[in-house]
């Protein structure tokens, strides 16, 4: 299990919501990207912490993971990065950077808001 925090709510997160697109970086993230992204805290990823079937809670909302690119435990690791989509169940296909979790409903945000994998 991994938890972080969130820490910063990029300007324009809440314009991704009708795309049902979610895109998490650690603190390094370049001022470029703050505004699109969802900043955690990012320290200490252990190596695969996203797994295929797992889960994932945002806040109070929890998802199952269905999809997990080729890529994604990499960046999550160093960057802290990662792309969400939230579909149901539909057969899509995956970007090596991102996950696809259900349902397909975008979480509630706030800073301090848990992020966790299991």
């Amino acid at each position: 299990m991994y938890k972080t925090k969130i820490v910063e709510i990029g300007s324009i997160v809440e314009d991704f919501a009708e795309e049902f697109l979610l895109i998490l970086f650690g603190p390094q993230a370049t001022s470029e990207l703050r505004d699109i992204c969802v900043i955690h805290e990012g320290a200490d990823t252990p190596k695969n912490v996203i797994q295929k079937n797992g889960r994932l809670t945002i806040g109070e909302q929890e998802y199952h993971i269905l999809e997990v690119g080729e890529e994604a435990n990499p960046n999550f690791e160093t960057l802290g990065h990662i792309s969400l989509y939230f579909r149901d169940g539909e057969n899509n296909e995956i970007l090596p950077g991102a996950i696809l979790v259900e349902p397909k409903v975008f979480p509630t945000l706030a800073v301090g808001d848990e992020i966790s994998f299991e």
